[in-house]
């Protein structure tokens, strides 16, 4: 018993100095009630134990000169917190290697992030939320906003006659880097509610910016960082690989900040490659895979989450309009006051074409949609639909005005004479 207090003092404790700062109380506890508390034992029997170490690590030297060893009778304990430096190195490399070597994964990144993120769904906070939560019909998270901003009415009149395909998530040949995507690959960025959505896309004053609702119509998977940022490991001081865990939970919670952390636009294209492959990663290696990520924003204050869905999770179903139709949106003025339109749109059907049974034309095949349909096969958009736009949640907000919150600081300026003797 004595020798596995001895490895769990080792681990996670350390002796206080007795004369810190010089204070009156000396930091920790007595060694004989931390062994009691740790062990969850009587004080007697934490005082043989106490005695058994005592006289492992005490000497006659030490004793004769007052010079206080590990486990004597006056010394004090307090736990010695978790060490992270091997996270941080080993992330520091992965980062650096992005940056200035490698792209794409090699093996080395793969086991690291595998190492970080495997088994991330068994975990949990201290206030007991899982890390990978559920977004369905059936969750808590049902749906999500997204924001596209326009200067231009008839760009913004494209827009509302088609908000599935302008308002969702772009084409590959449109996608831009983001902090969770690599360019060309189309993600859907969205909030959990409208006014977050329209602060993440940062819309000039005297712009437009169209909102709409998408339902999430498939059970998805995503990880939470408001949870990973306060990720806790339960375990015992007797397990010996409770450290390993503590030090992965630490790291984790550093880690949550700085995927979510603000980044300049000057430095996206080099500070997003790790949040990109974090992405990536979670998407298509790890154990469990996930759908997208759960971050708080960084443009508004308060409980304000932005959600990214990855590739495999971002299709929007296509709207049901009949072949033909054509589609048309207007800016009508409501009165006399420049300022008060709305916008309508117009879905115009074609007229119903009477049947024509038995004419010769329907007894032969369109060999050209045929060839048509062929040369487009590997086009097609093979995703499993994950999103459904709610036609009349659909609304354009012109932007008044914008505010910021800031910290201030003073600038001071002074004036000296140079003397002979500077340098």
């Amino acid at each position: 018993m004595a020798e596995r207090i001895e490895t769990v003092f080792k681990q996670h404790f350390r002796r206080t100095d007795l004369e810190t700062d010089y204070q009156w109380e000396r930091d920790g506890e007595p060694v004989v009630w931390a062994i009691a508390e740790t062990a969850g034992i009587s004080e007697e029997a934490a005082q043989d134990i106490q005695a058994i170490l005592d006289d492992k690590h005490g000497s006659f030297e030490a004793a004769k000169s007052g010079e206080e060893t590990e486990f004597c009778s006056e010394s004090y304990y307090e736990e010695s917190g978790i060490d992270d430096y091997m996270w941080q190195e080993q992330w520091g490399d992965f980062e650096q290697s992005l940056k200035t070597e490698a792209r794409f994964f090699s093996r080395a990144a793969a086991e690291l992030l595998s190492s970080i993120f495997g088994g991330i769904d068994k975990m949990s906070s201290t206030d007991d939320r899982p890390l990978v939560i559920d977004a369905g019909q059936q969750a808590k998270m049902k749906a999500l906003y997204r924001a596209r901003v326009f200067q231009f009415d008839e760009k913004l009149k494209e827009a509302l006659c088609r908000p599935d395909r302008h308002l969702g998530s772009p084409p590959s040949l449109l996608a831009i880097a983001g902090r969770m995507n690599a360019h060309g690959i189309s993600v859907f960025y969205g909030a959990t509610d409208p006014v977050t959505a329209i602060a993440e896309v940062r819309p000039p004053v005297g712009s437009q910016v169209a909102v709409a609702r998408f339902g999430i119509i498939r059970p998805l998977r995503l990880l939470d960082l408001t949870a990973l940022r306060a990720v806790t490991e339960p375990g015992s001081y007797f397990d010996p690989e409770w450290t390993a865990r503590l030090e992965r939970a630490k790291f984790l919670r550093s880690l949550s900040q700085s995927i979510a952390r603000p980044v300049m636009p000057d430095d996206e294209a080099l500070e997003y490659l790790s949040t990109q492959a974090i992405a990536d990663f979670l998407a298509t290696e790890n154990e469990p895979l996930l759908d997208g990520i759960v971050f708080p924003s960084v443009q508004t204050t308060g409980d304000s989450l932005n959600v990214v869905l990855f590739h495999k999770a971002a299709r929007v179903e296509a709207m049901d309009i009949p072949e033909g139709t054509e589609l048309d949106a207007d800016k009508s003025q409501m009165s006399g006051d420049q300022d008060d339109f709305e916008y309508t749109v117009w879905e115009e059907l074609p007229p119903e074409k009477p049947s024509r049974k038995g004419d010769e034309e329907d007894r032969w095949p369109d060999v050209a949609k045929f060839v048509e349909s062929e040369r487009h096969a590997y086009d097609m958009d093979l995703r499993e639909v994950a999103l459904r736009i709610d036609l009349q949640s659909v609304k354009v907000h012109i932007v008044q005005s914008s505010q910021f919150q800031c910290d201030v600081r003073d600038v001071r300026r002074y004036r000296r004479k140079k003397s002979d003797n500077d340098f």
